[in-house]
């Protein structure tokens, strides 16, 4: 089980929005890099990034940020935002990113996850993004008539590493994670699913270490670690526990 802490990109700062709209960004830092760096040495593993300007225009717009991330931190990173075709996926694996997230391509163009998945193994995951249950794209600026688990087993078998799954109504606003829909898609489908949205406090972090949820990869929290009503240190330890007891059993 893995905790994502999330750094999201607007205009080269580090931000969080609130359900999705770019006009309620909240700046937590103006040096991403920094904000990395600091992920890493509170013990976190891994890096969760999007480019939310580039969700919009088709195209990664912050790849200054992004690169000087990859140059602040060890962690590997997972970057989604923009990234619409297999030059952009070839161009950000080849400068150091552990893998891409699709969004709107997995809508638009299953066929090319499919072939992004073949050239690049283990470099591709999805993100699926839902409001009222139906799929999002264009930087949740358009809904589509697609249901969750339906794209999700589009992908099956394909070579997809992970579905990053976020309920778009609980996105930065504090409420807890969706835990019923994402369990259902995580139950559906045997790619790993990462949980995105609404992750509020340490009692999340417990949920998603009930027995039920151990099918989850993990899942990403962002403003709740700004806000500082996670403790990460609780929270690593709570999951370092659970490791350790799920290794002996």
């Amino acid at each position: 089980m893995i905790l994502f802490p999330a750094i999201d990109l607007k205009d080269g700062q580090c931000v969080r929005l609130k359900l999705g709209d770019m006009d309620q960004a909240t700046v937590y830092n103006s040096d991403p890099a920094n904000q990395a760096k600091s992920f890493e040495d509170q013990g976190f593993e891994w890096l969760h990034v999007v480019d939310l300007n580039g969700a919009f225009a088709g195209e990664s717009v912050n790849g200054a940020a992004v690169d000087a991330i990859l140059a602040a931190t060890k962690n590997p990173v997972q970057l989604g935002g923009g990234i619409r075709t297999l030059a952009h996926i070839e161009k950000w694996l080849s400068r150091g990113l552990s893998r891409v997230i699709l969004g709107t391509v997995a809508v638009r163009d299953p066929t090319l996850v499919m072939e992004a998945c073949r050239l690049f193994p283990h470099g591709v995951a999805v993100g699926i993004d839902a409001k009222g249950g139906r799929v999002a794209v264009e930087g949740w600026a358009e809904a589509s008539e697609l249901g969750v688990v339906e794209l999700a087993k589009r992908f099956e078998g394909v070579g997809v590493t992970a579905i990053i799954y976020t309920d778009i109504d609980r996105d930065g606003i504090l409420a807890g994670i969706n835990w019923a829909s994402t369990l259902e898609l995580a139950g559906a489908v045997s790619i790993p699913v990462i949980a995105s949205g609404g992750l509020a406090s340490l009692d999340d972090v417990r949920r998603m270490l009930e027995p039920d949820a151990r099918k989850l990869e993990g899942a990403i929290s962002g403003r709740a670690l700004y806000d500082g009503r996670i403790d990460p240190k609780e929270a690593l330890a709570l999951i370092k526990a659970a490791r350790a007891k799920e290794a002996v059993e």
